[in-house]
């Protein structure tokens, strides 16, 4: 009889850690040594959480990674990587948790898609207290569990 599967941390990707992984990966190939490669290495490699997204999060994927110069089609094949092993989450109005209204929708997804972080290099864009996901820094372990829930 085969083991059930292990419940893989649920997280949320700001646009920051995409782009500076991907902008590594074309830099520096197949060994990547910036926190942000390698936290996506991993994902890629070893299934290490489940990625949440909604469409809001992809549309400000596209458009951040064509505004870097990343060629449309290895944008297509991130994305479609992403939306083939991610959960989509709804699109839903944030509650104002965040600073910065762009970063509004992540907040969200991770509030409503239960998250158990939100990985990002702009941590004051994403009010701790505010959050039941962790908010991490690509090197950082990812979390198994949620926090409490703020009052």
């Amino acid at each position: 009889m085969p083991y059930p599967r292990k419940r893989r941390p649920r997280g949320v990707v700001d646009t920051s850690v995409l782009v500076a992984g991907i902008a590594a990966f074309r830099q520096l190939g197949a060994q990547p040594t910036v926190p942000s490669a390698r936290f996506l290495r991993d994902w890629i490699e070893n299934d290490t959480f489940l990625w949440l997204i909604n469409e809001v999060i992809v549309d400000e994927y596209k458009e951040i990674l064509a505004r870097r110069g990343v060629r449309p089609h290895h944008i297509g094949t991130a994305l479609n990587l992403i939306r083939a092993q991610a959960e989509e989450i709804p699109d839903t109005a944030g509650d104002d948790i965040s600073p910065d209204p762009d970063d509004e929708p992540f907040c969200a997804c991770a509030e409503v898609g239960k998250a158990d972080f939100i990985v990002t290099l702009n941590p004051d864009d994403f009010p701790q207290l505010r959050l039941r996901a962790h908010v991490i820094h690509p090197s950082e372990p990812i979390p198994t569990t949620a926090r409490m829930r703020p009052r």
